[in-house]
């Protein structure tokens, strides 16, 4: 039963939603406490919020389209009375006073949230090992790191405590934990889904998106959180597409790769493990022999990326912590948090000088313009790019990496961030036990596309 038949057996009464949100909390009580992926549940609201949807569908009253179908939210997306700490001790007392956006949206539709899941301080991270709370553990690779910086919501979903999780991806933070904990993430493309109540990483990158089990909970989640937001100046009103249909649509087609452009890049196999590789080709082939056209290019500004990426984000990252200086709430920023985000801020603030932001910051907007029109000229006559997620296996927990190489996981998730468009992760096999992402990447509002590419890639 994938997410979207599990939504409607509930509607049907054929499960009650207060069942199945006591199937997740007996499992977030079980696993839990080894993996940690929840920082915070109120099982008290969401069991009374399964309870009025069970009685709403027994008195024929209206329910929404997630009715019954249980959320886990990102400890840096506002949620109204959950501490949103963005896993920093500087917000470690924060109670949320009001619901971001997307989260009110699924609270319109009836989807039950069940708790605040962990993640790497502020952001901050690829690996959910920097959090003030703890790392989280991988539950499809135990004893190795999640991804991140979106681990928890990852971890959340491959140890099956919730249907769908909400994420936010500023370089890859959605897309890198999907690979790693072998399920499906998706990054909107920029504009699409309201950023209104998102602590800030990167306000020109940062995105909120989903993750689940399945291309439908993906396209459930979609068709509830895109929308215009007059009170989110980076929201764009767009003519959307019904996700959730298009991804079923693909089940009844004989051939949903016929005809269908995928340009590869010989540059992002050269800085990727050949184990990795090795999965992605084969399934690269699979898709292939469905009738897709597999087309070679060569992405000339790689090299340009990880610079321009954390030069932007350190500045920007700046700025947004100047709001946390212990006055108005929580702890100065500086004097309590982690090695990652001081670094960044130090950082920021050094490049954002008048003599220095000629000689870095606008230097790497402009190398954000070339990478973006360079992505534009791929995707111009194509309908994807398709590689790997992450270049890497995820390490194991508590290892020791230099800057670089922690810095080198983002190398292949930065370029959709940098350019604006739509990317997502779904499995394509594992080295060793360990899960493998393959990445597709498409034209900007065309993430109907990747949907229906993730559910046709199901069907194989």
């Amino acid at each position: 039963m994938n997410i979207f038949e599990k939504a409607q057996a509930i509607k049907n009464q054929e499960i009650k939603a207060i069942d199945n949100l006591k199937n997740y909390i007996e499992t977030i009580d079980n696993k839990n406490k080894s993996i940690n992926a929840f920082l915070e549940t109120n099982n008290e609201n969401a069991i009374k919020k399964a309870e009025e949807i069970d009685n709403k569908i027994k008195n024929n009253e209206k329910v929404g389209s997630l009715g019954g179908l249980v959320f886990a939210i990102k400890a840096n997306i506002s949620v109204e009375n959950f501490i949103i700490s963005g896993a920093s001790k500087t917000l470690e007392n924060y109670q949320g006073i009001y619901n971001a956006t997307a989260v009110n949206k699924i609270i319109e539709e009836d989807g039950i949230i069940v708790g605040i899941t962990n993640m790497d301080e502020f952001a901050a991270g690829s690996s959910s090992e920097s959090s003030f709370y703890g790392h989280t553990d991988n539950p499809a690779a135990p004893g190795r790191i999640p991804g991140g910086s979106s681990g928890g919501s990852a971890a959340a979903i491959a140890s099956e405590m919730c249907d769908i999780a909400l994420g936010s991806d500023t370089g890859g933070s959605i897309r890198n934990p999907a690979s790693h904990c072998g399920v499906i993430g998706f990054k909107p493309s920029y504009g699409a889904v309201s950023r209104q109540g998102l602590l800030d990483l990167s306000m020109s990158l940062d995105q909120i998106g989903p993750l689940s089990k399945d291309a439908m909970g993906i396209a459930l989640c979609l068709d509830t959180i895109v929308s215009h937001d007059e009170s989110d100046c980076t929201s764009v009103n767009y003519n959307k597409p019904n996700f959730t249909e298009i991804a079923a649509d693909v089940k009844k087609e004989d051939n949903p790769f016929d005809g269908v452009k995928i340009a590869i890049c010989s540059e992002f196999k050269d800085v990727t493990d050949n184990k990795i590789n090795n999965i992605i080709d084969k399934k690269i082939d699979e898709i292939s022999s469905l009738g897709a056209e597999v087309i070679d290019f060569s992405f000339k500004y790689l090299d340009l990326c990880l610079p321009t990426f954390y030069l932007i984000n350190y500045v920007e990252f700046f700025s947004a912590t100047r709001k946390y200086d212990g006055r108005k709430y929580g702890y100065k920023v500086e004097d309590v948090c982690g090695e990652e985000v001081l670094r960044r801020i130090e950082l920021g603030s050094y490049i954002s000088h008048k003599e220095f932001s000629g000689k870095y910051y606008k230097r790497a907007l402009r190398a954000r313009s070339l990478i973006k029109n360079e992505m534009n000229s791929i995707l111009k006559d194509i309908d994807f790019v398709m590689g790997p997620t992450v270049p890497k296996l995820p390490h194991k927990i508590g290892e020791k990496l230099d800057l670089m190489e922690i810095y080198d996981y983002d190398i292949l998730t930065v370029i959709a961030n940098l350019s604006g468009i739509p990317a997502g992760s779904i499995k394509a096999g594992e080295v060793d036990g360990i899960p493998v992402g393959l990445q597709i990447q498409a034209k900007t509002f065309e993430d109907d596309k990747i949907i229906k590419a993730f559910s046709a890639i199901e069907e194989i």
